[in-house]
């Protein structure tokens, strides 16, 4: 499916609540009261006709698909609720691949985001607040971007893949999958500063 078509697609399912899909698409939220953390996403993906992927070239061959989920503060304010999983690293590729030949490169190039409201851990309800188109042209971005991986490649090269740290990267950080727990993975990760300002919910000082 082309980009444009995705898009306008998505765009009917706007200030909707997506759990119901999920059930038609039988897509599993919860079992054995563990949820499937990316029930949301692979919903969006079966409504596009898309087989739930999880393969490092993007989605659907020229442009990716991406979920973001928006929390309401005390104050009232919406903003970004967490980082967001890009692509997994391989040290091996990343050590011999250009930014412009990369994986995160390639994932973020040209991508389709889904904004959706997180009501509660239960995800009894989903709201698609925003459909966003995203290209990496800004030169701004682009280039920090490019920044933040060669400072992975070169830590990769120098020191090793197991000194890669989330307290790397001032867009992209490259951290552990998940939380953690002693897992050797790791994955780039787009900050919440990042996010924020691609989706237009940078903090006003």
């Amino acid at each position: 499916m082309e980009r444009n078509d995705a898009f306008e697609k998505l765009k009917k399912l706007e200030s909707k609540d997506i759990r119901p899909l999920a059930d038609k698409y039988e897509v599993t939220v919860w079992k054995n009261g563990k949820k499937n953390k990316g029930w949301f996403g692979h919903t969006i993906e079966r409504y596009l006709g898309l087989p739930i992927n999880s393969a490092q070239s993007p989605n659907f061959g020229s442009w990716e698909l991406k979920t973001v989920p928006l929390k309401k503060l005390k104050n009232g304010k919406i903003t970004v609720k967490e980082t967001m999983a890009i692509t997994m690293i391989d040290d091996y590729n990343v050590k011999t691949t250009s930014f412009e030949k990369s994986h995160l490169f390639a994932k973020l190039q040209k991508a389709i985001i889904c904004v959706r409201m997180f009501e509660s851990q239960k995800d009894d309800k989903a709201v698609l607040v925003k459909v966003f188109r995203f290209d990496l042209e800004n030169e701004q971005i682009l280039e920090q971007i490019r920044k933040d991986y060669e400072e992975t490649r070169n830590t990769i090269i120098e020191k090793g893949f197991d000194a890669l740290s989330g307290k790397m990267g001032v867009y992209i950080q490259p951290r552990t999958k998940g939380a953690g727990h002693g897992s050797k993975s790791r994955c780039f990760y787009a900050r919440t500063s990042f996010l924020k300002k691609v989706l237009g919910f940078e903090d006003k000082k």
